[in-house]
């Protein structure tokens, strides 16, 4: 598959995030010329009048299950399904089987990645061995390898000895790197399946205390603290954690957060039903707490939106509550939620989103490109969006290989009209073009 686009392609009348309109000229995968561009002879034009476009989404926080999981997911059907989404860069959790703890697993995810070419994909060391929480992995051998990582996670399971915490962070600032953090206290959730709370209680169900999660981030940003070393949060998900990471970034500390869409949306009140579509680690909260997670994101005290992007099998998903899998898939939705919570409410516009979704994230991951406005000059990842468009969301939205989707069904906002890698179209009319319909375009 093309690697980038070599023709010339405008995007005509598209409406930027500062509110301005202007054509943008795409050359060789870069953006070569913006304002009112007239036509050139050769030209491929596309007509944006009305639709809104902003740099390619980043998201570090994507579970792609290759290798080990591909019943779930792939490399290549997680490429599509961010595309769809509008993003251009995906990081990759390490937790697959085997692990991606060492540079073999990591360099094959990235060569599955640059295989597929719908997006950037990149690979996410894990902190230990296994993701065991026992032995530090090869973070300096996965930093020093073709996959350049600079993320380390033992996501889905909490780094939860301080000792093996702290080594970890001060291996990541040797590399320049960051350790991003599942921050949950394990002899705190034994067992549990929801937020402890009322419905909780309701249901029967174990209830699951915000504190396991406040606890490790208030412990993990002290260790950064005593490292000088850089802690990113993974999926904050209550209003004491919030507190946590703003006391925080009070004091200096070199602590950064994302939230995910459903944090942003959905309360545990979803699972009154036993849906498990609505299981997810960390558990839905309360609506006090997603009120509080909606400003946190609006002032900047959390600095990004990750969708944690979780695909199981169907089965997997229809046991009863207890052993349904936890997560769901959020790559195709995250926008059009985000544009229903944070934008329709009137709590940020879309230069805001242009912050959460493309320039923090990638400013966290260190892609210094991808952390750039629309300028000429820039590499050309770019999504253009109908803001003005509602459907209700269906199965057939979706582009990857799993459906564990909570918004199916639901009323959306917002639809992603196209989106560019490098320049080329991977997205279309709403619609994920196959490879060999991206390599004709290029």
């Amino acid at each position: 598959m093309s690697r980038g686009d070599t023709g010339s392609r405008v995007i005509a009348g598209a409406a930027l995030a500062d509110g301005t309109r202007a054509d943008v000229r795409i050359e060789g995968g870069v953006i070569t010329a913006i304002g009112s561009l007239p036509p050139a002879a050769g030209e491929h034009r596309i007509d944006a009048d009305g639709l809104l476009l902003l740099p390619g989404f980043v998201d570090l926080h994507t579970h792609l299950r290759q290798p080990g999981g591909e019943g779930a997911e792939t490399v290549l059907t997680g490429s599509r399904a961010a595309a769809a989404g509008g993003y251009t860069t995906i990081h990759a959790m390490p937790n697959t089987t085997p692990a991606a703890d060492g540079p073999g697993v990591v360099e094959q995810v990235a060569a599955l990645g640059e295989e597929a070419g719908y997006v950037d994909v990149r690979p996410i060391g894990a902190v230990s061995k296994g993701r065991r929480g026992e032995e530090l992995a090869e973070l300096v051998a996965m930093a020093r390898s073709r996959a350049r990582v600079r993320i380390f996670s033992d996501d889905g399971s909490c780094v939860a000895d301080p000792l093996l915490m702290r080594r970890a962070l001060e291996y990541a600032r040797i590399v320049d790197g960051v350790i991003a953090q599942h921050a949950e206290e394990p002899r705190l959730t034994a067992g549990a399946q929801l937020n402890d709370g009322a419905v909780a209680a309701d249901l029967g169900l174990q209830g699951w205390p915000a504190v396991a999660e406040e606890a490790i981030i208030a412990r993990d940003a002290l260790l950064a603290s005593s490292t000088g070393s850089r802690l990113h949060v993974c999926h904050v998900s209550t209003a004491g954690s919030v507190e946590v990471v703003r006391w925080a970034k009070a004091r200096g500390i070199r602590i950064t957060a994302e939230v995910t869409p459903h944090h942003l949306w959905l309360t545990d009140e979803s699972a009154r039903g036993y849906d498990a579509r609505f299981k997810v680690n960390p558990p839905l909260r309360t609506a006090e707490d997603v009120a509080v997670l909606r400003a946190a994101l609006a002032d900047g005290t959390i600095d990004a939106v990750a969708t944690d992007h979780a695909p199981h099998p169907a089965e997997a998903k229809r046991s009863e509550w207890s052993a349904a899998a936890m997560g769901m898939v959020g790559l195709e939705t995250a926008v059009l939620v985000v544009q229903a919570a944070m934008v329709e409410t009137g709590l940020i516009g879309w230069a805001e989103v242009e912050r959460a979704m493309s320039r923090r994230p990638a400013e966290i991951a260190g892609l210094t490109d991808a952390a750039r406005p629309i300028a000429v000059g820039r590499g050309a990842d770019l999504v253009l969006l109908d803001p003005a468009a509602r459907r209700r969301f269906d199965v057939a939205d979706l582009a990857g290989r799993s459906t564990n989707s909570p918004y199916l069904g639901q009323e959306l906002p917002g639809r992603v009209i196209a989106t560019f890698f490098r320049g080329t179209p991977t997205v279309l009319d709403g619609r994920v073009l196959d490879p060999e319909e991206i390599g004709a375009r290029a």
